[in-house]
């Protein structure tokens, strides 16, 4: 009985009656309570009588856009945390401008992948994680779970250290990076106290810090005055040398994230929509996808200031080849330290607003996937508890026995890009399978061209992740016993992606009557 008590005291309203259907444990994004009211006005079309049949979309609305406002930039965080300012700074260091134009179609890229998550949460009413868990055998979910679990930790430990930085940088020295690791690990209170205020509450947060990001970085653009003929040229002309693969590999697996397509499906869900009507799907298909590409544009243009910045100051100099996080703004203060504002302090506001971002985000990410995969209806606070821990306490380890400015960071770094980059066929592949289901989208199905380019752009980052794969294998593995286990992986990993993409198609149907009649 006692057992029974705990139990139903995690579940959210204190547990449910026995009598309670099926439905009402099912993992739900957010409560119907939560959600925002998209109101309608009494002159809109409706569909009574005919839920499925197709209507004219209402005229644009920037009082129903506004309302619609707040999950794509929430999603564009993920393509602003630190990794992304890292990726950015060395492609400028490194390249200078030349890599603008990567930049600019890999953000490109990101937008398509992101669309169709947003399609996918608004049009099933479900996010991915859920779905996954419902299309997919046991074993199966329990694997993308696991790997998708990876993706998350390796993005907040990069996340939490990037955040632990600039605290570090604002106090002077006086806070050590495993410090300010402890202070970011609250970041996740922040989190529960704005949830428990509602969603638009959250949201305006957000919007808070993506504006400090945007107005720090404007400032850093406007002090050091890139040149705009260059970007402009980087922009629309495609460069790319032997001396910049490994920036312009870094660009592009920086900008997909793959608990961001998760994230994504279930951030679409806080509106009230109703997914019987078809015209309204529409209408939120319609906003959500220009409020996401809005979305985008400004995080673009904040990752063009970052990487022009560095352009500018550092591009041919001795201090390309290692700068880095933290010494990057020591670095922008001894070149640019008589500017109006201290740009060492403007580098370290704008990098906190990154990570602070990023790393809550990466809780309301994990809460969904654990949420979504497992079927788990917990408590907020204890899934953001369990989420949070899943990160904090490798990043501890990190930030106790590693060095910001060790040659071994940098490794770890590397690892931490390639634990990610591996993970993203597993969001992408079961993602595009999904919108292009007929049966589970209806009418919403992408079409052959969208479905087409879709894979085009998977396979394009699967290549990029077989490349950071190698050089990882080649320069950082060493002993037989560990090379041979990573080909034995490797195998593994290579047949469970092969198993998802053949899975729906006819000749696995065959391959599977095949083994049957003979068994």
């Amino acid at each position: 009985m006692a057992s029974r008590d705990l139990a139903e005291s995690l579940l959210p309203g204190g547990g449910a009656s026995a009598s309670s259907s099926h439905d009402e444990y099912e993992e739900r994004a957010y409560d119907s309570d939560d959600k925002v009211s998209i109101s309608i006005s009494d002159s809109e079309p409706d569909d009574d009588g005919d839920p499925g049949a197709a209507r004219a979309r209402p005229a644009f609305s920037w009082r129903k856009l506004w309302r619609f406002t707040g999950p794509g930039f929430l999603m564009c965080i993920g393509f602003l945390d630190p990794g992304n300012l890292e990726g950015d700074l060395q492609a400028g260091a490194a390249a200078g401008y030349q890599l603008l134009w990567l930049l600019l179609w890999a953000t490109v890229m990101g937008a398509l992948v992101q669309l169709l998550s947003a399609r996918l949460g608004v049009v099933t009413g479900k996010h991915l994680a859920e779905l996954c868990r419902e299309e997919y055998p046991p074993w199966a979910t329990r694997a993308l779970w696991v790997m998708t679990e990876l993706a998350l930790v390796g993005a907040d430990i990069q996340e939490v250290i990037g955040s632990a930085i600039a605290i570090k940088i604002l106090s002077g020295g006086i806070v050590p990076l495993w410090g300010g690791v402890v202070i970011t690990a609250f970041d996740c209170f922040i989190f529960l106290f704005l949830e428990n205020y509602g969603v638009r509450k959250l949201e305006a947060f957000f919007g808070v810090l993506i504006a400090t990001m945007a107005i720090s970085f404007a400032i850093m653009f406007g002090e050091t005055k890139p040149s705009g003929k260059e970007l402009l040229i980087g922009l629309v002309v495609p460069k790319l040398s032997s001396k910049t693969i490994k920036q312009a590999v870094g660009i592009v697996g920086c900008i997909i994230m793959p608990h961001n397509v998760f994230l994504h499906s279930a951030l679409v869900q806080s509106r009230k929509i109703d997914t019987k009507k078809k015209s309204r799907v529409q209408e939120a298909v319609y906003y959500y996808n220009i409020e996401s590409i809005l979305a985008l544009i400004v995080s673009f243009f904040i990752n063009i200031c970052v990487t022009t910045v560095f352009a500018k100051g550092f591009y041919g100099s001795d201090k390309a080849d290692n700068i880095g996080l933290e010494n990057a703004g020591q670095y922008l203060q001894e070149k640019y330290g008589t500017a109006l504002f201290p740009v060492l302090y403007i580098w370290a506001i704008g990098l906190l607003a990154s990570g602070q971002s990023s790393t809550i985000t990466g809780t309301y990410a994990g809460q969904f996937v654990m949420g979504g995969f497992l079927n788990l209806r917990l408590k907020k606070w204890l899934r953001a508890v369990i989420t949070r821990s899943f990160a904090i306490i490798p990043t501890m380890i990190v930030a106790l026995f590693f060095d910001t400015e060790d040659p071994t960071m940098d490794v770890l770094n590397e690892s931490l890009n390639v634990l990610q980059s591996i993970q993203i066929p597993f969001a992408l592949i079961p993602l595009i399978t999904l919108v292009s289901s007929e049966q589970l989208m209806g009418s919403f199905v992408v079409g052959p061209i969208t479905k087409v380019i879709s894979w085009i752009v998977t396979i394009f980052l699967m290549l990029i992740n077989g490349y950071l794969i190698l050089s990882f294998y080649t320069n950082e593995v060493r002993g037989a016993v560990v090379r041979s286990s990573l080909c034995v992986v490797l195998a593994v990993y290579l047949a469970f992606i092969i198993y998802l993409i053949l899975r729906n198609t006819t000749l696995y149907s065959r391959l599977r009557s095949s083994v049957s009649k003979s068994s």
